[in-house]
């Protein structure tokens, strides 16, 4: 579990951290170089599941590298789907990080949403939903492995 105390929000209990992969872990369905390793890095604070409706058939893939669970999401109404997956987790222990349109809902949904522009771009619905917006998912699970860093742009 990750604890932090933020001014003028109040204590964050996080025990999740729900991912999108395409166009936030993966790009193109590759596994962005040093993901595999920033979230071996945080197994023993954060539990890592990502979400995907495996448009580039890379799940098997991807479990592989990052030894995370990758669920597999039915195509068509994704956004719906990742939000029930967000609250099955329990979204005021969860953070959650992605890039689409489709990610909007986990983002404003979550105790705290990060978007991510990366190489894929990212969706306005997307940046407007998050808590916090970075460049690269790199940034993402920095501010996660450093909660300093995290507090310090949370608080109010």
């Amino acid at each position: 579990m990750l604890e932090i105390d933020t001014p003028g929000r109040g204590t964050l209990d996080l025990e999740h951290l729900l991912l999108d992969v395409n166009g936030t872990i993966a790009a193109g369905g590759v596994l962005v170089p040093g993901v595999a390793e920033a979230l071996a890095s945080l197994e023993s604070v954060l539990h890592a599941v990502a979400v995907t409706a495996d448009t580039h058939g890379t799940a098997p893939a991807l479990r592989a590298a990052t030894g995370i669970d990758i669920i597999v999401i039915a195509p068509g109404n994704e956004a719906a789907q990742k939000q029930a997956l967000l609250r099955e987790l329990g979204a005021e222990r969860t953070v959650a990080v992605g890039n689409g349109a489709n990610d909007a809902l986990m983002l404003r949904e979550a105790a705290v949403g990060i978007a991510v522009i990366g190489t894929e771009g990212a969706a306005r619905a997307a940046l407007d939903a998050a808590d916090i917006v970075v460049t690269d998912i790199a940034d993402a699970l920095a501010l996660l492995l450093e909660p300093r860093r995290l507090l310090a742009t949370l608080r109010t």
